[in-house]
């Protein structure tokens, strides 16, 4: 199958994003997709939006809302969505075009399903890859991840911003402040807001659980608890803007690019892990250091040529 360059890519054409998502998944190691991925890792143009929250609290309804909202400022999105697995055929169990209701002749929107298969983490082995080649191309590039619980907390390593969804009178409130949920949001949006007394108390909640956590007012970024309703399309706009704001604000402290350098050894030292196990990973520690301009994944390719090198294939 003939192969696509990054100038392809470039193009915003959905067929180009499909045929370079089948071809990181098709032969990852190939010289060709290197160069694509290389490419696209330094050449990234988008915001990369993570939203999480348990199941059944509106992620997928929220999603759309912002879609529409996006594509109505003129803005081109990129949608990742983990669905949970299928045990019989390992695949995406929901998939997207049962849950999207985009229109398919917009070029400006592309959304692909993923699954999560047996990542506890919330996402897809190809998140990382995907979102790449999507925020080389789109303006926005939104991951949906599966669902949330105490070791779901993936997002972190992909996303410059996100945004944690509690639905009310569910107890999220309770189950945010455990260990590991706590540190994951930038924003907190209360979904279902049309429910009334319920929303307001959830919201409450919500920033007294920040308080208590010490996330608000004693960081440089005072994290935002909006209410929403996207059936009503009561608030998306506010969301908008906070990710905007969100934005602007990593862009103006020199944290956007830090993070994003973070991102890359994180998702370095995962792949090696789970590539050669943990006896691996230490035989290769100090080859994980990577400066900004480093493409994680020619240095994945360069540490599996040097491991086959020493132990054959």
């Amino acid at each position: 199958m003939k192969t696509i360059d990054f100038d392809q890519l470039k193009s915003g054409k959905k067929a180009a994003m499909a045929r370079a998502l089948a071809q990181v998944e098709r032969d990852p190691d190939s010289r060709a997709t290197l160069d694509l991925l290389n490419r696209a890792y330094r050449e990234p143009q988008a915001q990369v939006i993570g939203i999480t929250g348990p199941p059944g609290v509106g992620k997928s309804t929220l999603t759309n809302a912002l879609i529409a909202q996006w594509r109505a400022l003129g803005r081109t999105v990129g949608v990742i969505a983990v669905d949970p697995s299928s045990r019989r055929t390992g695949g995406a169990l929901l998939g997207d075009r049962t849950r999207f209701t985009t229109n398919p002749d917009d070029q400006g929107i592309y959304v692909r399903s993923m699954a999560a298969r047996d990542r506890l983490g919330g996402l897809a082995g190809l998140t990382v890859s995907g979102m790449v080649l999507m925020r080389a191309v789109y303006d926005v590039v939104l991951i949906e991840t599966v669902g949330v619980g105490q070791s779901e907390t993936d997002i972190v390593g992909v996303a410059d911003t996100v945004l944690f969804c509690v639905q009310p009178g569910s107890g999220d409130s309770l189950q945010f402040i455990k260990a590991g949920i706590v540190e994951i949001p930038h924003i907190v949006a209360i979904t279902k807001a049309d429910m009334g007394a319920p929303a307001r108390r959830a919201m409450a909640d919500m920033k007294g659980a920040l308080n208590l956590a010490g996330r608000m007012g004693s960081e440089p970024w005072d994290i935002p608890v909006l209410l929403l309703s996207s059936m009503r399309q009561q608030g998306v706009d506010d969301l908008v803007a906070a990710f905007d704001t969100h934005f602007e604000f990593l862009k103006a402290n020199d944290f956007l690019n830090g993070a994003r350098h973070t991102q890359a050894r994180q998702w370095l030292e995962e792949a090696v892990r789970e590539k050669f196990g943990r006896v691996g990973l230490g035989h290769v520690e100090g080859d994980l250091d990577i400066s900004p301009a480093d493409s994680p994944f020619e240095r994945l390719y360069e540490i599996s040529q040097a491991f086959q090198g020493r132990w054959g294939n």
